[in-house]
């Protein structure tokens, strides 16, 4: 008897790989290196140039007690940190950024958002409201600069309107007054970058959809309530974001001091940029201390800030990888 067997039907195990698949990856991955090279390298490079390196050689020649002359041969550790944190005219210059960086965020915030508020709604003459007020902000620090210390010398145009206004006793040196300097300086840096964060806010304005202005006053709701309960809290974003500007502005503060009073009176309104130029010439050792100093500072403050002011706005931004 014979016995007949059936195949089953065939079962497709799928064409097999051809040896170019593997080929044809490694081009994919060197492809996209290749890629990633030509647009970021470039900046790269700028970065590690103009940012690294320099950091990096502060460190350096911040442990030698250096001329900028010759070859780095006099060693002498962190004994130019020691002198600079210990010298009361740079603690008294770390103290004063710190001032105008808190001063910054709790006086020039508030109104600069009052203001943008005011000018968001339709107001006569609003455009050229708002190019006044940004106007200073455009201005170079050095035209601005002279023109205040102008404005505010003993004989100048501050004094003179005081007096024509029968305000004579209210007259000051402004500028020469120790008690006083620091918060005239706060004054014409708010003139100065007030325009700045207003048009900051006023961009962030235009991301508040009107829809829900409308609906809120619908239920009842009056101006303030829209504007703390609805505006603010999407406004914050914005708000955020103009406060690490500040911040980072503060701590770095230099040419429109260096300009109007160049830290004086008796220090009063140093900064620790200042500082560096004052005391850093012709003692590269020391100012690359310093350097150094207000680097770690402005990035210890930065980092802090955005880890727990900034971590929402970070987390919308980094998305993960999908394969």
């Amino acid at each position: 008897m014979t016995h007949h067997l059936t195949a089953g039907p065939a079962v497709s195990a799928g064409p097999a790989p051809t040896p170019a698949a593997p080929a044809r990856r490694r081009a994919g991955t060197g492809r996209k290196w290749l890629e990633i090279a030509l647009f970021a390298g470039p900046a790269l490079i700028v970065f590690v140039t103009f940012v690294i390196a320099p950091v990096v050689l502060a460190g350096v020649y911040s442990l030698y007690n250096w001329n900028g002359l010759g070859p780095l041969e006099r060693f002498i550790g962190l004994d130019n940190y020691v002198r600079a944190l210990t010298d009361p005219l740079f603690l008294t210059a770390i103290g004063n950024n710190f001032t105008i960086l808190i001063a910054s965020v709790l006086i020039q915030g508030p109104l600069a958002i009052s203001i943008a508020l005011l000018l968001n709604r339709k107001l006569p003459g609003r455009s050229v409201i708002r190019a006044l007020i940004f106007v200073p902000y455009v201005l170079a620090e050095v035209i601005a600069g002279l023109s205040w210390k102008l404005l505010l010398s003993p004989r100048g145009g501050v004094n003179a309107l005081l007096e024509a206004m029968g305000l004579g006793e209210f007259t000051q040196p402004w500028l020469a007054n120790p008690d006083i300097a620091l918060w005239v300086m706060f004054s014409i840096l708010t003139w100065k970058y007030l325009g700045f964060a207003i048009l900051l806010m006023l961009a962030g304005l235009q991301g508040v959809p009107e829809e829900l202005h409308e609906a809120a006053a619908i239920d009842g709701a009056n101006w303030w309530q829209i504007q703390t309960r609805i505006t603010l809290p999407l406004l914050a974003p914005t708000i955020r974001i103009w406060i690490f500007l500040s911040m980072i502005g503060s701590l770095q503060l230099f040419d429109m001091v260096w300009v109007t009073t160049k830290g004086g009176p008796v220090g009063a309104t140093n900064t620790m940029a200042v500082y560096l130029i004052q005391y850093g010439q012709g003692q590269y050792g020391y100012g690359s201390a310093i350097a150094v100093i207000l680097f770690v500072i402005s990035l210890a403050v930065a980092l802090v800030y955005q880890r727990f002011a900034m971590r929402r706005d970070l987390a919308g931004a980094v998305t993960s990888g999908v394969r």
